[in-house]
């Protein structure tokens, strides 16, 4: 059974981050119908964050330099965000093209906590085998609570028969990550963070199964950068 997009909310069986050693990482916090969630997300220029769609809200606040969310610490910039740019071929019934973009309305302050992620060119292709890793402040197992410090797991990127088991797979749009005999994967709350290979944001997390077993399907950012420089170089 899978999970909505909306679930992949955390990292099991990884390990706490070293404090501020991500400074890309930007935490979400969303309003929708009246309630509060919590995304994940990366900063690619000092004005834009990229996360998952299925993160659009009402509102949303960006959190950079954070590592421990219960403590607000100097290192913290808190910016609202200006202009949601959800992928406009996005279907949550699919859950396909589940990347956004987010206009900030101030421009980041890059430090040593915050800092930018580089993305990949668009015949950028990585290969099954890679080992890769994912960072989030989601949920450390099942039934566990989403997680206080930001955590990382490395990750084996799949080769696409692998996720043959989710009806709606595209290897086109969409990365399929994580050794199913592991037990190491994305979860709840981690939604919209990234899967880094080399220093370079390949994927976006997505969805996956309700009991977290792996893998998990993460949308391929390269095969949209000509719609992100787009959205970048008008805006």
């Amino acid at each position: 059974m899978l999970i909505s997009s909306a679930n992949m909310d955390e990292i099991i069986g990884g390990e706490e981050s070293k404090p501020h050693s991500r400074p890309y990482m930007a935490l979400l916090e969303i309003q929708k119908y009246g309630y509060q969630y919590r995304c994940g997300g990366f900063l690619i220029r000092r004005d834009f964050v990229m996360t998952a769609a299925h993160c659009a809200g009402d509102s949303i606040t960006v959190i950079l330099g954070a590592h421990n969310t219960t403590k607000r610490e100097a290192t913290w910039q808190t910016l609202k965000v200006k202009h949601q740019f959800p992928h406009p071929g996005y279907n949550p019934s699919k859950i396909i093209h589940d990347i956004m973009l987010l206009k900030l309305e101030e421009k980041a302050k890059l430090t040593m906590a915050v800092g930018t992620l580089p993305l990949p060119s668009t015949f950028n292709c990585i290969s099954p085998g890679r080992i890769c890793r994912a960072t989030g402040w989601g949920r450390t197992g099942v039934i566990a609570p989403v997680s206080e410090t930001l955590q990382e797991v490395k990750l084996r990127l799949m080769d696409p028969v692998n996720c043959r088991g989710y009806h709606d797979f595209d290897e086109k749009f969409q990365l399929c990550v994580g050794n199913p005999k592991s037990i190491k994967s994305a979860y709840k709350g981690d939604s919209g963070g990234p899967l880094i290979c080399s220093g370079v944001a390949q994927g976006i997390v997505s969805y996956g199964r309700w009991d977290a077993k792996p893998p998990a399907v993460f949308t391929r950012i390269a095969h949209y950068r000509p719609w992100i420089n787009q959205i970048l170089k008008s805006n």
